[in-house]
């Protein structure tokens, strides 16, 4: 039996709120069974002969595997990780019949190296003095954002040497969701811009102090955090909270002033046993065990799992809608909707109109509804933070949700009387929701570009064959994405996406088969004559689809 690689918990997690060190080990026979009971018996005692007695172990049971954890000192965690292994190796060994015993001294030796008595001392310090605290192998900060101080790891100060009238924290903003997490980031981080404000932002496309991007690719996890945390300019925290990083890292911070949660929906199910939308559901409310009664958890009420659980969150919610008789908007207290085409604020019983929807370009005059909700949980997140309404409104008019503003996320455009929607939608809520957007744009025929990764069961890839043949598609474009086949061979996820077409009755030769995102894009603008709409949902090479598209509108131009 070999166990994957134990990785540190360096924030709040699904198994506990201390930072420690998590495992995930087999649980699919009587043998791995045995396993995990000795090992929920012999952890105790090793970390007590480790002089860890006051640390703690958690256990997550789920279908076929388990999640372990222990807690651990801040200054220990890459030794924690070796801990939790060696207690592992030891329970499988036992519930074989052999020997349990532990190299304890060689444990101690690994502890020695790391255990860094300054780091733990200003790590006490920092939460005496109520403000945060990260560590990582880039070093040791205090604070946030403006009121940060950022210190070498091997040249840290005693707690008496450090100058704290000068450190305080920024306020900070968690966004989550299956979908609309990126949008609503810059949503509001326009509306911060508006109100002279200069935000740090992360999202699954980078990291953006003010108007400067200063890292791409996915950095909606901890180590995007960190950054923006870091940086001194920054007098305002906006986050994407990705699934994947809280299940390996845990959160960011353990404080946050609001968290938002746009929606839950079906989504990488299957990996970190999370296969159940209630347990995905567990996954992102995680963000509001992070808001200390002061903040605000915001919540769309038009989500039948949000709707159930926020009320239990012991927090204070406040809820958007896009229905204004919703019995969950509260008006007396703070409440987004929409009221007469309009977005309107609630606040202490009075109402206030932020912007018509028709003034709004990435709603569509509200047709794209999936649009409105994003445009309404980041107006209420601003609510929270004080932004003016007329601040708000004034960004949401602005922002036109253009490739250059809010890239791969509904971005229209025509090319020679072909119109064009790219988007990152990548699961069947995703692709319910483009359809919102694609019936906005009269076409004479449709194009839809379909793949998916390789980590989802075989269901869920046809559920997304199913949710884009919704679009009713006079062609489909099926893609390989190379890059994500985890786990799966070349074309494997391609034919299982083409036996559910034909299934649904895709007529023969309606379905083309290409190598990437660029090639199904080249396919699709050869296919294309003025009046068609293009529908590409775009994964794996968006800046070179952007591109690609820019140029083909100057040559059809």
């Amino acid at each position: 039996m070999v166990p994957l690689e134990a990785r540190r918990l360096t924030g709040p997690h699904l198994l506990g709120d201390h930072p420690g060190a998590g495992l995930d080990v087999p649980l699919a026979s009587e043998a791995d069974a045995a396993a995990l009971a000795a090992w929920e018996r012999l952890m105790p005692e090793l970390l007590a002969g480790l002089g860890w007695a006051s640390e703690s172990i958690a256990v997550r049971r789920f279908a076929g595997s388990a999640a372990l954890a222990i807690s651990a000192p801040p200054d220990l965690l890459y030794a924690a990780t070796d801990v939790l292994e060696a207690g592992w190796e030891a329970a499988v060994r036992t519930a074989g019949g052999d020997s349990a015993s532990i190299d304890v001294a060689h444990l101690r030796e690994r502890i020695a190296r790391e255990r860094n008595p300054a780091l733990r001392a200003l790590a006490e310090a920092a939460a005496e003095h109520g403000v945060t605290f990260l560590a990582d192998d880039d070093g040791v900060s205090l604070g946030s954002g403006a009121g940060s101080v950022v210190y070498r790891t091997d040249g840290l100060p005693a707690p008496s040497a450090v100058a704290w009238e000068g450190i305080r924290d920024v306020p900070v903003v968690l966004v989550t969701g299956s979908n609309g997490k990126t949008t609503t980031v810059r949503l509001l981080a326009a509306m911060a811009a508006e109100s002279r404000r200069r935000a740090g932002h992360t999202s699954t496309d980078g990291v953006v102090i003010g108007a400067e991007t200063v890292a791409t690719t996915d950095y909606a996890g901890p180590m995007g955090a960190r950054m923006v945390l870091r940086d001194r300019r920054v007098d305002l925290a906006i986050l994407e909270t990705a699934r994947g990083g809280i299940l390996r890292r845990g959160l960011a911070t353990r404080r946050a002033d609001v968290a938002v949660v746009t929606n839950i929906a079906e989504d990488h199910f299957g990996d970190f046993g999370i296969t159940t939308l209630h347990e995905l559901a567990d996954v992102k409310l995680m963000v509001a065990r992070v808001v200390p009664p002061t903040g605000t958890v915001v919540l769309n009420a038009d989500d039948p799992i949000l709707a159930a659980r926020g009320p239990a969150l012991g927090r204070h919610v406040a809820w958007f809608s896009l229905d204004p008789s919703h019995p969950l908007l509260d008006r007396r207290v703070l409440a987004c909707t929409v009221e007469r085409d309009t977005v309107v604020i609630h606040a202490g019983g009075t109402a206030q109109a932020v912007a018509r929807l028709a003034d709004i370009p990435i709603t569509r005059s509200g047709g794209v509804r999936y649009n409105v909700a994003n445009a309404l949980g980041a107006t209420l997140a601003a609510a929270v933070l004080g932004f003016a309404p007329d601040r708000v409104g004034a960004a949401l008019r602005r922002f036109t949700g253009s490739a250059s503003e809010n890239p791969g996320r509904g971005n229209v455009m025509d090319i020679g009387g072909v119109q064009v929607i790219v988007d990152y939608a990548h699961n069947p809520h995703g692709i319910a929701a483009l359809a919102q957007l694609a019936d906005t744009i009269p076409a004479a025929r449709r194009l839809v570009l379909l793949g998916q990764a390789g980590d989802r069961d075989d269901d869920a890839i046809r559920e997304l064959a199913r949710a884009a043949w919704k679009l009713r598609p006079d062609r489909i474009v099926l893609k390989e994405l190379a890059g994500l086949r985890r786990g799966r061979g070349p074309g494997e996820v391609r034919a299982l996406l083409a036996d559910e077409l034909r299934r649904l009755g895709a007529p023969a030769g309606s379905v083309d088969t290409v190598e990437s995102d660029v090639e199904a894009v080249e396919a699709a603008l050869r296919w294309a004559r003025p009046g068609d709409l293009l529908i590409l949902p775009v994964h794996e090479q968006r800046d070179e689809v952007l591109q690609l598209l820019a140029d083909a509108r100057t040559v059809r131009a």
